[in-house]
Formats: structure tokens, sequence, C-alpha cells
């Protein structure tokens, strides 16, 4: 594309210039358009018509990316080292190489598995680029070399081209309207605007510093044509239209996002447990350096050295060992199930979740910036208020009227005299019938409006006012003919004529000719301009009388009464028997027909009417949406209205829903988006308590206000359905995009999607999010416990200078597939019935709390000593609280011998018996050393089924952080029990399957070992259970200390 610099049209406010000022500052004429030469000219200058291609991460780049963690890195470095070791055992020819490889192994696999998954995540996080581009119209009706060229690709339109555009078209770039075709030009621009109607158009040009609403003589690429056709100027194209901008917006607020809270506490977790593993490493190293490096001492200096290589790396391989026990390597795996199955249940709530950490995300949000139209609100307009002549020309009669949505069957109307409508009443649903090209069709979304949407309310009304007793439809109440009684009404009149709406009589006007011929002029519009324009009222009974001052002011009283509640207000009014139309019937060489070709002659034909009544309508709020604001409050979040609709629609709406107090004094809380952009103190502005409202808001004042709410610490939800809205949702902590009447712009760039477009779900959603984080602490704070149990264990065995009691692959296998069931059944914990009451918590709220991770570290010092005292219980006793344990013939050492079993072949007469395990003799007449090496395998068995065992007790400890098993027993999930089966199982399996109990270096336990895994391994619980009593009496303690300081106080 070529640079904006060259260009001579950038920053020329087309908007603010008459018509013929911009043909001659793009040096074209309206009839001839630009020359082949020209376009190729300016081609050069401006580049194709089409929205840049950002470059996206390399795959390799993104591969490098995922091992940009602390945990992955730390072990990658042990997977590394682990291969090298297994491959020096391999060079040796050990019996352990299948297993010294099986570690390394599955830890790559880890690591590659996690990097697919990134990757794959972060590929699809440029969509909404994509989808931009298909909101750009394809082809354009272009006037060149002074010949119209239909059907010309979009992409080679250049600044100054001359289009015409049409009903239904695309815009394929910003432009500026010369001049229209027909008397009146609409275009649905609400996706890039946020407005709630179609706006119309005209070529008069408006004041410089008017905001993207403003623009009334611009129309801008990817908005449509709703009605009328005109002739327009190219201003500009690509990138720098508005829609391009918010391509740069895009792509700029994707490049600033930011980890997840909880990822950077997983992150500053890591970072801590490298410096805990590193100086843990050192200090095993340290209290080992005796075993592997020996000197002599001559004149006060060491000389001498011995070193064996050979114990330098079996002592390499317990660091190694305690890098991989410190790490929780399935803890990546469980997250993720977590929050798959967080989605599986925000799904069932008609929440969408596109991006997994979102779920964890929602659980802190303390600032909704929620969209008004759409989100807040049905966007279908409908009609709430009906007021009908009464008696005598000074009276009235209002009628409240139910229902927020498009379906007929949605409400009724209060106080209706059903089928005995007086003549008044059946001429103002004859006029709302039948000046009128709107229709209502049941769709998979819901009922769906064709055509404008105050249109389609009225004949909503239509269907709600029912028929007289002379008319029937015959199916007015049947889904499959939803317009009976409109079309009722059509069968007793035909239209011959149409008189379209213009801005400067501001009505619409169609001419009937009844069954008998007779004619009537039926005209809507803004209810001042039919008051200008009516001489006469019609009263209740259908009799007529002029209409006089009095009467006018009853009328307009009623007008600003609804005006004030932010309605927009239509009058009816007719004409029987219109004196140039009394025998026309559409045919072309009438005289009449001359009149209707020329809008200027509107508003004499409509004169002289006879006033019949109005309708108030709206964009109404949905139901549930006061309840989920009020749900918000208790909460702790804050709400704030962000649209670009105008300003007295928003406070009304605002008050209706609970944002703001219905009389509460919001002077400073509803701005609109430049009052926003220019306050002396924006950030002020924002930390003020309760609703706040921005209207007339552009997207580059949602963004400033998303990331003025980041910079002050606050976790930000943004909705929107708009092109308009997805730079700042994707800008947000979690962008939430509507999955109805969302844009696919919209929906790309967000975190969640909400099927139903309903501000509740966001709130339920919310609620989901908290429970899925108490759940995420509940098993991270287990698995984190057991890895610090098997540290102890490690530290404990080499510090003590015992055989090694557990070897890597053992504790990846207990990391990875014994703890995973417990952690991830931790996930489905019952939600706390008050997890709606209390306030969010902050983003840099501690995962692990000082007294949690004291009780962790002692449940640490509990598995190491039961890990390493069964180990050393089996080697030293024959029985144990009474289990006899002599059934394998296994021969007894002291204690002594046992922490110097590296000496024992120098110990005199040493003898071992052979012992039995499963169908396995081992025996040691050869090298009775060798009993603390392969020796061992029954005691390292012993150690490893403790550590299972202890760590599936401790799952139960996680149910809750305070609660006692006593008051939330097991069974509370039984997911949880049924985890540990699995557990269990799995255990069984590798201890009973002869080829798993190789790799593993384990073999089947007996009834009594069994027992004595039990005695050992219970006590977890009452330890955790005496904790949990110390942390209820001190948090009862500092709590009745606060309440009595507060009444101090």
């Amino acid at each position: 594309m070529g640079s904006a610099g060259e260009a001579p049209f950038n920053n020329y406010a087309a908007w603010a210039k008459e018509a013929h000022e911009c043909e001659e500052k793009y040096k074209v004429d309206r009839k001839n358009g630009l020359s082949d030469a020209e376009v190729e000219k300016r081609l050069k200058i401006h580049g194709l018509n089409e929205l840049e291609k950002h470059e996206g991460q390399s795959v390799f780049r993104l591969i490098l990316d995922q091992f940009n963690d602390t945990l992955v890195r730390i072990l990658l470095v042990a997977a590394v080292i682990s291969f090298v070791l297994a491959w020096y055992d391999g060079e040796e020819g050990g019996e352990m190489e299948i297993t010294a490889f099986v570690e390394p192994l599955v830890i790559f696999l880890i690591l590659i598995v996690n990097a697919i998954v990134g990757v794959w995540q972060e590929s699809n996080a440029e969509k909404a680029l994509e989808a931009l581009k298909e909101i750009q119209s394809e082809q354009a009706t272009v006037i060149r070399n002074a010949r119209k060229c239909s059907g010309l690709p979009a992409k080679e339109l250049v600044p100054g081209d001359i289009v015409e555009l049409r009903v239904g078209d695309k815009v394929p770039a910003d432009m500026r309207v010369l001049n229209l075709i027909s008397s009146t030009l609409r275009v649905e621009q609400g996706s890039l605007t946020g407005e709630s109607e179609a706006v119309s158009k005209t070529s008069k040009p408006v004041p410089e510093e008017s905001d993207i609403q403003g623009k009334k003589c611009m129309v801008f690429a990817g908005t449509t044509v709703v009605n009328g056709n005109c002739i327009c100027l190219v201003t500009d194209t690509g990138m720098n239209t508005e829609l391009g901008k918010v391509h740069s917006q895009i792509h700029e607020a994707s490049q600033s996002e930011e980890d997840t809270p909880l990822k950077k506490k997983l992150n500053e977790f890591g970072e801590t447990l490298t410096m805990m593993i590193g100086l843990i490493c050192v200090l095993v190293w340290l209290i080992n350096v005796k075993y592997f490096l020996a000197w002599e001492y001559l004149d006060g200096w060491p000389t001498n050295f011995k070193f064996s290589f050979e114990k330098c790396t079996y002592y390499f391989e317990i660091a190694v060992a305690l890098a991989v026990a410190a790490i929780p390597e399935g803890l990546p795996a469980v997250i993720t199930t977590c929050l798959a199955l967080g989605t599986r249940k925000m799904a069932q709530k008609n929440a969408l979740v596109r991006k997994l950490p979102s779920v964890e995300t929602l659980g802190c949000t303390t600032v909704i910036c929620s969209d008004k139209t759409g989100t807040l609100t049905t966007n279908q307009m409908a009609v709430v208020k009906l007021v009908a002549m009464g008696h005598t020309a000074n009276a009235i009669r209002s009628f409240n009227v139910e229902g927020t949505t498009y379906n007929p069957l949605d409400g009724k109307i209060q106080d209706w005299p059903a089928g005995q409508m007086d003549t008044n009443l059946q001429t103002i649903a004859k006029i709302a019938a039948l000046a009128n090209d709107a229709s209502i069709e049941r769709s998979d979304k819901g009922y769906v409006a064709g055509g404008m949407p105050t249109e389609a309310a009225l004949k909503v009304l239509v269907e709600k006012m029912g028929l007289p007793s002379g008319l029937d439809s015959g199916s007015s109440t049947d889904y499959r003919d939803l317009m009976g009684c409109s079309q009722a009404w059509d069968k007793t009149q035909r239209r011959i004529a149409t008189l379209e709406f213009d801005r400067d009589r501001k009505s619409m006007g169609v001419i009937v000719s009844s069954n008998s011929g007779k004619k009537s002029l039926l005209v809507k519009g803004a209810v001042e301009n039919l008051l200008e324009r009516s001489s006469h009222i019609q009263l209740l009974d259908g009799s007529v009388k002029e209409l006089d001052q009095m009467s006018k002011s009853v009328i307009l009283d009623s007008l600003n009464e609804m005006s004030t509640s932010a309605l927009r207000v239509l009058g009816f009014a007719y004409k029987d028997d219109p004196s140039e139309f009394t025998n026309y019937n559409g045919e072309e060489d009438h005289p009449a027909h001359n009149l209707l070709l020329d809008p200027t002659n509107y508003s004499s034909i409509e004169s002289n009417l006879t006033f019949v009544g109005l309708a108030g309508l709206r964009d109404p709020p949905r139901k549930e949406v006061r309840q989920a604001i009020e749900d918000c409050r208790v909460a702790g979040i804050q709400v704030m209205v962000i649209t670009g609709d105008n300003k007295n629609t928003a406070e009304a709406i605002c008050r209706e829903i609970g944002v703001f107090g219905s009389n509460e004094d919001i002077s400073s809380k509803s701005i609109t988006g430049r009052e926003f952009m220019e306050h002396r103190d924006p950030k002020s502005h924002l930390t003020q308590k309760g609703g706040l409202l921005f209207s007339r808001a552009e997207p580059r004042h949602k963004q400033e206000i998303v990331r003025l709410l980041k910079d002050a610490g606050e976790v930000v939800a943004m909705t929107g359905d708009g092109v308009n809205d997805a730079p700042a949702l994707k800008l947000a902590d979690i962008g939430i995009a509507m999955g109805i009447a969302g844009t696919e712009v919209a929906k790309e760039a967000s975190d969640m999607v909400l099927a139903d477009d309903n501000f509740s779900t966001i709130v339920a959603a919310v609620g989901e999010g908290r429970s899925i984080y108490n759940n995420m602490k509940a098993f991270i704070r287990y698995m984190i416990s057991s890895n610090i149990g098997e540290v102890a264990c490690i530290f404990l065995t080499a510090a003590i200078g015992i055989p090694e009691g557990l070897i890597p692959v053992q504790l990846l296998w207990v990391n990875l597939v014994t703890d995973g069931p417990p952690a991830t059944a931790l996930g489905f914990n019952p939600p706390d019935k008050y997890i709606m009451k209390k306030a969010p918590r902050r983003s840099d709220d501690s995962l692990i709390s000082a007294w949690i991770l004291f009780r962790y570290l002692v449940i640490g010092l509990y598995v190491g000593l039961a890990t390493v005292g069964v180990f050393v219980i089996w080697f030293t006793n024959d029985s144990f609280l009474g289990i006899d344990l002599s059934g394998d013939g296994h021969s007894l050492v002291t204690f002594s011998q046992l922490r110097n079993w590296d000496q024992c072949k120098s110990w005199e007469n040493f003898t071992v018996s052979p012992f039995q395990a499963g169908d396995q003799l081992f025996t040691f007449e050869s090298d009775p050393c060798d009993y603390f090496r392969t020796g061992k395998v029954k005691a390292m068995t012993l150690s490893l089924t403790v550590l299972v065992a202890i760590e599936m007790f401790n799952s139960l400890n996680a149910l809750s952080e305070d609660e006692s098993l006593l008051t939330m027993p097991p069974w509370v999930n039984p997911w949880l029990l049924v985890a540990m089966s699995v557990s269990f199982g799995l255990h069984f399996l590798i201890l009973y399957v002869p080829f798993l109990a190789q790799v593993f270096g384990i073999v089947p336990l007996s009834v009594n070992e069994w027992l004595l895994v039990l005695a050992v391994a219970l006590p977890v619980i009452l330890v955790d259970e005496i904790l949990k009593f110390v942390g209820r009496l001190t948090m009862s303690g500092q709590t009745s200390s606060k309440t009595s300081k507060h009444k101090a106080e």
C-alpha cells in the first residue's frame, strides 16, 4: 500500500465542504468520473482499496515462545540432563537402561504437547482481522471515462472515483454523498458507530468538528444502504477508511495482550520454585560432597584430592530427581482440563468461551464495560405507549403496550377493548398497517424484522391491537401467519402510490384505494410536523372536529412527556378523498402521476390532514438486566455503559435498568466520548463510585477507557457487537461479543461469545469463573503440597545418607498420572453459595498465603518422614505397630549400616539372606553389598506406595481450605472419590503387571505390607485437620478483634 504521506487528499474534511468544492479538490466531475490514466496514477499513490495483511509470527517463533516459561525451561533442562545420564548408564550396560530413558522421553513428550496446544491457540488469535476483510464490499458501480461500469472490483477504487449506490449495496469505501437520486437515503451503520437505527444521509455539509455519527453527508466502508440511491465521491480507501482505522486498532490491541492473572501467578511461582530447586540441589551436593570428593591436609593445605566420577553422577541424578520432584509436571494439563470443564459449564449458561484462560480471568473481573444497544436492550424497536383521541377535542387516552421483541404474542396492550375497537383506534391501526413497508419473519434467531425497525414495531403493534368485530383475518394468532391483522387491513385497501420519507417534511405517506374505489391518504411521521399540516382531529367515535390551539397543546404535552422518557414518537394522520387523486389508480399518463414524481410536491399533498393519534417507541431494556446490574453491585463489580447512541436515550435506559438511581444527579457521571477525551483528568472520572455512562462513543474512546482502567489495576470485561467494538474487545482483559447480533469481526476479536446476547449471562459467567478459580486454587495447592512432600523425601534421603528411595521416573509417574485425576476432580468442587456476595479478588492476590504455605510445609515434612521412614522400617525392623514384615525372609540391618551403605565392602562377615518379592527371588551370594542397590526394590516400592496413598488422602484435605472433613465430607464431590479409585487402580496396574513393574523398578506388595502403607499414610488427614482447626481459631480471633475495633470506632 502506498504511503499515506504521499497522498494529497489525506486529512481533507470533505464532510465540511460543499459537493462542488469536493469535486474540485479531487479533480473530478460527477458526470464523467476519472480517466483510466488518472486511476493508474492514483493507484500508485494510494494503493489498492483493501485492508493490510499483517504478517503473523512464524511457526518457529511461536514454538520458541512456548518455552518462554520458567516451569517449562526447568523441565527442559531436567529432561536434557536425565537423557545424558541415561545415555551414560546405557553405555555401561546397566539393568535400569529402559527406566532411565522413560523419564526424559516422557518429559519431552509433555513439552511437545504443551507447545502444540500453545501454537494452535495463538495461531487462532488474529482471525478478527480476516473477518474484517469479509465486511468489505467486493464490487461497485463506478462512473469512469463518462461511462457507467457495473461490477468493478471494489479493491480497484481510488480517491476521486464517482460511485453509484443503490438499496442493498455494501458501501465499498468512505465516500462523500454528492447528490441523492431518490428523495431519501438511509444507511445501516450501527455495526461501525453503535447507533440503534438506520441513519438518514444528505448531501449538505456539516461542521468540520462533527463526530462520526454527525457526518450525515458521508457513507462509510462496510455499512449497508437500506433505503434510496445516490451518487458519491470516494474520499478514502483501504487503511485510511474508518474500517481501516478499526483494523489498525485491532492489530495494535493484539500486540499488547497481557498474561491472565493466574498465568502471572504461576510464572511468579515458577521463578520462586527455580530458586528453591537451585538452593536445595546445591545443599544436597554440599551434604554429599564427601562421598565423591576426598582430600588430605598437609601443612594446613588440602592435597591428594580423590574424585569418584561414578559417585558424582549418582548424586547428580539425585539433584535431577529433586528437580523432577519439585516441578508439578501435571499442573499445565490439569489447569487446561479444569478450564475446559469450566467452558462446558459456561456453555450450558449460554456463554461460549473461545480462549480457555478467559474462564479464570472472569472470576476477578472488577469492571464490566457494556454496550447498550443489543446487550442491555433487545435491539428490537417496540411500541411502549399508544395515545389516541378521547370523547372531546381536548381529551386523550393512553395505553401502555407490553413486550420487548418483534414477537406479536410477546405481551399485550393494557386496558385494551379487544374486539370492540372504536373508530379512532381502527384508523390508527389502519395507518400503522398500510403506511408501512416492513415485515416480521420467524427465524432460527427468533423474530426478525424485514425493513425499518420502527415500521416493524408498528406492524407488531397492529397485531397486538387485533381487528375490529367486522374484520376477520382467520389466523391472526397463528405462528405461520404472523401478520394476520396487517394482511386483513391490506385486503380492505390497495396501495396505489407512496410518498417517500424525507428529512424536510419528516413524514411518509401512502395513497390507498378501498374496495369501493374511495381514495385515502394515510400519513405517519414526526408529531410536530403532522400537527402543522393538520386542520382537523378525529375523536373516539370517528367524528371530526377542527384542530384548535387547546387540542394542539394537549397533544404536544403528551409528546413532550414521551420525549423526556427517551421515546421516539410517531404521529398518525389521514385525508379522505384527496382532490388530485379522486380517480387516480396508478396510471403513468394521469396528471396526478407527475405530481408524485417531484418530492417537493409531497408537503402540499400532505396538507389539511386529520390527526388521529401518536405512538411512543424505543429499543427496550431486557427484562432480566435490572437484576443482573443489582447482582453486579452486590458482587463488587462496577458497570459502565459505553454506547454510540445519543445521550438522552442512553440516560433514560440507564435509569430504568438501575445503572443510575431514578432521581440520582448524574451530571458528573454521564458524558459523551468526546467530553471524556477532552476531560482534564480522565483517570479521576473513571474512579467515581457507582455506574458511569459514555454516550456518542467512537472506537478510539472505548479503547482509551479500557486502557486507562487497566492502567489503574482494574480487570476489565468489555462487551460489544459491532465492528467498532472490536479494538476494545481485543484490548480488554476479557472481550465479550454478542452471538446473535454480533458481527463476525467482534466474535473473532473476543474471548467469549454470548449465545443469547444477554447481559445477565455475563453475570452468571462471572459467578462460574469465581467458582472455577476457587477450585483451581484447591488443586494447585494440592499439587504443590504433594511436590513439597517429594522434595522433603529426597532431601531427607540425601541428608541422612541412605540409599535412594525414589527414582525420577517414579516421581514423574506420581506427578503426572496418580496426582492428575484427584487434582482434576477437585475442579468439580461445589461452588460456594455466597460466591457472588463477595468483592472480586484482586488480580495480584497470592495463590498461597503465608499460613497455607506453612501448613503445606508441615504436611510436606510429614510426607518426607513417612516415605523415608517406611524405607528405613523395612530394612531395620521385622514388625511395626504389630504388623509382621518378616514374611518375605529379608535380612535386617542396623540404621548405622543403612546410613553407611557405601562402605559395605569394608564390613567383615556381612551376609544377606535371599528374599521373595512376588514371583521373583532376590539372592546376593556373589555380592552381599548389592542388597543396598537391587535389594532395595521392596523398600522403594513401599516408599512409592506410601507417597501415592498419602497424596490420595491429602486430596481429601484439599476439598476445602479451612473446613473440616466432618463438615465437608468427601461425598460432597463424588468425582474425587472416583478419581482416587482411578489413581489407586493405576498404581495397582504398575505394581502387578510384570512388564510395567520392571519399567518402574518396583515389585508386588503383600497384604501386611499394604497394612503398613495405610498405617503410615492415614495420619496425614489427622495432621491437616489439626492445622485447619488452628487456622479456624486464628481466623475467628482476627475477625472478632476487627469487629470489636470497628464497634469501638
